[in-house]
């Protein structure tokens, strides 16, 4: 059977769905269960990684360093990941967290910008840190172009390389062929998938991934995480074994650690909401979807259209201000019909 490494973002992918509120305690508890499933990494922080706590993007509930050394303490046996995004993240933010003992390191760059990611991953590189990266809002380029950037990551020293599909837009030929194009790019590296349910593709998407080659398939407990949620952990495991793959996950361990993590974690499990399965169609950015709503009731615009005129237009995370462009001009087509 073919090994994969299972990465669990739960404790800060998670964090988007709860405004990054997350408390020290809550974060051990989950933790100490993770690590007693014997799930490879465990990955902690706020929503958007390290240094990213702000009133432009949400304040944490505890600060990067308290998150990290509480979660490193709870481990035994899981190794400790951590994630940045350029722009947020800096060197200094990457110095302290090796020095709590970060494993593993994760810098996102949309998927057509791997070259900003190359200055952060030379840095962990050149400290001997495990070094990976991952391309954002991957539906966005053609495999081709995915391949490229990929290549381009593992040249500035990223040790594992992979794909976000962020809007929860793809279908497993989809994923097929773009993990098929960067496995055959970088065949000296592992390859990352890191999926999102807006269509109820999660685990299909993550066992195709799997089944093209990627060895590093990641997964949340209950799918905790912003609108439609990730890909739901406990069901991904089993699927996967069935599929002919192993994990080194003990089962038993890890529906206990999704039972833990529903009742500490969450207010209520992920649904795919008809808001999140419109935004996946469209191709957006889940987090516009509480602006996209509120605008749009404002100037009795169907959000539905707004979605689909974003994903026209190709708008990114950051550019929230085409949401107001967006309405204002369905709202005119309105006012003038």
């Amino acid at each position: 059977m073919k090994q994969l490494v299972i990465h669990d973002p739960t404790l800060r992918d998670g964090q988007h769905a709860v405004r990054h509120q997350l408390g020290l305690t809550a974060l051990r508890r989950y933790a100490e269960a993770a690590d007693a499933a014997r799930i490879p990494v465990v990955e902690v922080g706020h929503g958007n990684g390290l240094g990213a706590s702000s009133l432009q993007v949400g304040p944490a509930a505890a600060t990067d360093d308290a998150m990290l050394s509480t979660v490193r303490e709870a481990l035994r046996h899981s190794r400790l990941g951590t994630f940045m995004l350029p722009g947020w993240g800096t060197s200094d933010d990457l110095r302290k967290a090796i020095a709590h003992g970060v494993d593993v390191f994760r810098v996102g760059v949309h998927a057509t910008e791997a070259s900003l990611a190359e200055r952060h991953l030379g840095f962990l590189r050149d400290a001997g840190a495990e070094a990976h990266c991952v391309l954002m809002m991957s539906h966005m380029a053609s495999p081709d172009e995915l391949a490229e950037q990929a290549a381009q990551a593992v040249g500035y020293g990223a040790q594992a390389v992979g794909i976000m599909d962020s809007a929860g837009h793809f279908l497993p030929p989809d994923v097929t062929a773009r993990i098929g194009a960067i496995v055959e790019a970088v065949d000296t590296v592992p390859v990352i998938f890191h999926g999102h349910n807006n269509l109820g593709m999660a685990v299909a998407n993550s066992v195709a991934a799997a089944e093209a080659g990627a060895l590093i398939v990641d997964g949340c407990a209950r799918g905790f995480g912003a609108g439609a949620g990730n890909t739901q952990l406990e069901v991904l495991v089993p699927v996967l074994e069935r599929s002919g793959f192993t994990t080194g996950i003990d089962l038993y361990a890890l529906l206990d650690a999704a039972e833990l993590a529903e009742r500490e974690l969450m207010p209520a499990p992920p649904v795919t909401a008809s808001m999140s399965i419109v935004s996946g169609l469209a191709g957006v950015f889940s987090g516009f979807k509480h602006r996209v709503v509120e605008l749009s009731g404002a100037a009795g615009v169907d959000p539905r259209e707004v979605f689909f005129e974003l994903g026209r237009r190709q708008a990114i995370a950051g550019q929230e201000d085409l949401i107001v462009d967006v309405v204002a001009e369905l709202s005119g087509r309105g006012t003038d019909g």
